[in-house]
């Protein structure tokens, strides 16, 4: 037995844990292999105790017994005095002394699971209140701070790497850093999901409605040089999807997974929340923006009619479909690259058809995991977060406004919808050129409104007669009305609100243009 010690007494870990995975193997380990004196509390203690391990209890350890039925345990000064005493300090280790206050070297700590608690049906407020830890992310938060001189585990993954580094003597500031910061994101994560728990009981126009937990280390960021993680939900939005197949997610494909999932439930992925007319369609997305968009009488039309839209970009895409992938849709998107595939479901004619492409993730997302209303949009800037609504307003026509002398038909009205639907997805400034409920032309992220309306206009040119253009944004001057005129543009969409209206007005009626006001923007930046 190699018998650790610090100034003469044996080395002292905490353990309490909820998830008891591998905690009989490290506790043993710990004692039997390295003199450590362990104390605990609890179910932990008990478990322990089964196991032929000695432990020392925490009521026993500090004189106190527990209280308030087990709400105060671990809340004393020889606990948290041995943890957080910096032995640099003389006047720490002479507190210690007058105190008769033992160092604690380690601590093993995962916390109440909260999570499990409020999933539960019939979970009562008073239920999951109780499930919310005190003393264990105070313990870990102590180690966490004094980690110059503390060890702190809070997940069995980390027990392994600890006992190597203990049998080496390679214990280093830089490994007790590493499960500090773990430890910090294992309590943050704790108290954001409280937080959006309690959130949603008492508030629910602002709920958030998830738990940032992190999902998972990704290979990288936006780019190799970036590390990334992903925080949310795994039993919402996209950490509920079930990957069929294909690599691991990566962070630009979660990016554009959520721009296409944001494009296609304008068109029923989502029909039961927000009561909108299903539509069998499909984009495909690139660099977070719809490239290609249709609708059509089935999965394999839609697929087919996105893709012609612009089979250039399409090249290493991601399509989303709000219909359940068959044998003949399937058999049209082995016809490109594509980085990944969402849709409802895949039969299992598609499902063995696109297994040939290994590479290719393929992402089963329920409509019932998608989660848009009252949901908040978060985004980070440097030192802080902007938090705004979802822009997730269903299109209603009866707030539009006809404003010249020509009026839409129906036809052309469809269009316009189709149009208004596609360009609030897009990057402002955004024009999108369409007609027969698919895309013929795509400008978006220019710093002019009338350089979108150039790409879009050029990239539609011999597409079809009955082109309709449609604007995220108002149209300062006349300029690309004029501009659409020289293409052939029979309508136009936009919301309206330029002081100059009344000159795009004019230029439409010279023109032989119908233009409609939404009286709402969709700036998406």
């Amino acid at each position: 037995m190699i018998c650790l010690k610090f100034f003469g007494m044996a080395l002292k870990a905490l353990i309490s844990v909820s998830n008891k995975f591998g905690v009989i193997d490290l506790a043993r380990e710990l004692s039997e292999n390295f003199g450590f004196e362990i104390i605990s509390s609890g179910g932990t203690a008990k478990e322990l105790e089964n196991n032929n391990i000695p432990v020392i209890k925490v009521s026993k350890y500090t004189g106190s017994e527990e209280i308030l039925n087990g709400r105060v345990k671990t809340l004393h000064p020889k606990i948290h005095g041995g943890i957080l005493a910096d032995r640099d300090q003389p006047s720490h280790l002479r507190e210690l002394k007058d105190h008769n206050i033992d160092q604690i070297d380690l601590v093993v700590v995962n916390l109440y699971p909260f999570k499990k608690a409020i999933e539960k049906p019939n979970c009562s407020f008073e239920e999951a209140i109780e499930n919310i830890d005190i003393g264990g992310p105070t313990l870990i938060r102590a180690a966490a701070k004094n980690h110059k001189n503390v060890s702190v585990l809070t997940d069995p993954n980390q027990y392994k790497q600890y006992l190597i580094a203990l049998k080496n003597k390679e214990l280093t500031l830089e490994l007790r850093t590493k499960f500090a910061i773990k430890a910090f994101e294992h309590t943050a994560a704790y108290d954001v999901m409280i937080n959006n728990w309690i959130d949603n009981k008492f508030n629910e126009k602002t709920r958030w409605d998830t738990s940032l937990q992190k999902i998972s280390e990704l290979r990288y960021g936006e780019n190799p040089h970036q590390n990334a993680k992903w925080f949310g939900s795994t039993s919402k939005g996209w950490g509920a999807a079930n990957k069929l197949q294909g690599k691991e997610l990566s962070t630009n494909n979660l990016l554009d997974l959520e721009s296409a999932l944001s494009t296609i439930i304008e068109f029923g992925y989502d029909s039961d929340v927000n009561k909108i007319e299903e539509r069998t369609t499909a984009v495909v997305v690139k660099h977070t923006n719809p490239c290609g968009l249709a609708s059509g009488e089935s999965a394999h039309e839609a697929i087919c009619k996105a893709i012609e839209a612009d089979n250039i970009s399409a090249f290493g895409g991601i399509v989303a479909v709000n219909q359940i992938i068959d044998e003949k849709a399937a058999s049209q998107l082995t016809s490109l690259f594509l980085e990944c595939v969402v849709a409802p479901g895949f039969s299992n004619e598609a499902k063995s058809i696109l297994s040939q492409k290994k590479n290719l993730r393929l992402l089963e997302l329920n409509p019932k995991d998608i989660y848009r209303r009252n949901i908040k949009n978060i985004r980070s800037i440097n030192g802080g977060l902007l938090v705004q609504d979802q822009d997730n307003i269903v299109v209603d026509t009866s707030t539009w406004t006809n404003v010249t002398d020509i009026k839409p038909n129906k036809e052309i009205l469809k269009d316009l919808i189709f149009g208004w639907k596609l360009v609030r997805h897009l990057r402002s400034n955004a024009i999108a050129v369409v007609s027969d409920e698919q895309s013929k032309g795509i400008g978006a992220g220019q710093m002019n409104r009338i350089g979108s309306a150039k790409i879009a206009l050029e990239a539609s040119k011999n597409k079809g007669i009955n082109l309709i253009l449609a604007s995220d944004g108002f149209f300062p001057f006349d300029d690309t009305v004029r501009l659409a005129g020289q293409y052939g543009i029979k309508a136009i969409i936009q919301p309206g609100g330029s002081i100059k209206d009344k000159d795009s007005i004019k230029a439409c009626n010279e023109l032989g243009i119908s233009m409609v006001f939404t009286n709402i923007r969709h700036f998406l930046h």
